[in-house]
């Protein structure tokens, strides 16, 4: 059983595919724990597991070992029960492109077996938090990349979940429709809801409540992302002038220099701890010059991939 207070536990979750000769770990040993009411981020880049993760505390995917629990309850076991409790916004499409949004969303209240009743008290209030109303009878393949999200989310809501995955709920969507987004997920938690999240951007798990970083199958850390920012040991800097490509050839021949990107005209740099003064003297050669800067953190992933992967060398 879960503990008090804890919505999502997975523990050791192993996933692999392929076969035994050539298996493909998805998932290495990933473990986590999302409590009532928060937002969590599952943060990484595309192939890192986060997909089959949330497969895997959905339900939809069986672990090759390890173990998860929804509301205490286990995915496959009490299925019925997980799936009452549970929204799900996947990735990849999956509304019925040839019907309207009215349609979709009257397909879906009626796998939910909602009562007339019921679903038009939350027809409206679904179409009114998303400003959808206006567009019922407008086919889902000819919606805007962020209406169709929209839509997918109001699907996923209709039944009331408590608990709510979304995978990489804004990807493909524009600015706007993004930040919409991301204003529905907050009004959402703001009335109780739990939400597990996953994405590839960095400024989009700065917003959570906590955060996985998960490379390759695992979770690198875990934590508040500003505690993660504060708690980072390696510095960062900027390079400040010198001749561009001769600064690019000597930080890539560094290993002190974790991870390196541009920042406006200047070049932002991750250190490993205590290597600051060999890389300030190593760019004085092309002529540049380090200066301090405040970690963000996308530095502090950057930071935590580099390390995983020397150690894994």
């Amino acid at each position: 059983m879960s503990g008090l207070g804890i919505t999502i536990d997975a523990r050791d979750l192993v996933r692999d595919f392929g076969t035994k000769k050539a298996p493909v770990h998805a998932v290495r040993g990933l473990s986590l724990e999302v409590r009532r009411g928060e937002l969590f981020g599952l943060v990484g880049p595309d192939a890192g597991g986060k997909t089959t993760t949330m497969r895997m505390i959905a339900g939809l995917v069986r672990p090759t070992s390890g173990m998860v629990r929804v509301l205490g309850e286990d995915p496959w076991k009490g299925a019925q029960k997980v799936r009452d409790a549970l929204g799900l916004m996947p990735q990849e499409h999956s509304l019925y492109g040839d019907l309207s949004i009215e349609e979709n969303m009257q397909f879906f209240s009626k796998l939910f077996c909602l009562s007339r009743a019921q679903y038009r008290e939350r027809r409206e209030r679904l179409l009114s938090i998303t400003r959808l109303g206006a567009f019922t009878a407008r086919r889902a393949d000819a919606l805007s990349g962020g209406m169709y999200k929209k839509l997918a989310l109001m699907c996923a809501l209709l039944h009331q979940p408590e608990v709510l995955l979304m995978d990489e709920p804004t990807n493909g969507v524009d600015p706007v429709s993004r930040r919409e987004l991301w204003e529905l997920i907050y009004e959402l938690v703001d009335q109780g809801m739990t939400v597990l999240v996953s994405t590839p951007y960095m400024d989009e798990a700065s917003r959570c409540h906590r955060v996985a970083l998960v490379h390759q199958g695992r979770v690198l850390s875990e934590g508040d992302p500003n505690v993660l920012v504060r708690d980072l040991e390696c510095p960062t800097a900027e390079v400040v002038g010198g001749d561009r490509e001769a600064v690019h050839t000597i930080l890539a021949s560094l290993p002190e220099v974790l991870a390196s990107s541009p920042a406006g005209a200047q070049l932002r740099v991750v250190i490993a701890p205590g290597a600051s003064d060999r890389v300030a003297g190593a760019v004085r050669v092309a002529g540049a010059s380090l200066a301090p800067a405040q970690p963000a953190f996308e530095d502090v992933f950057l930071a935590k991939v580099a390390l995983a992967e020397r150690q894994a060398a």
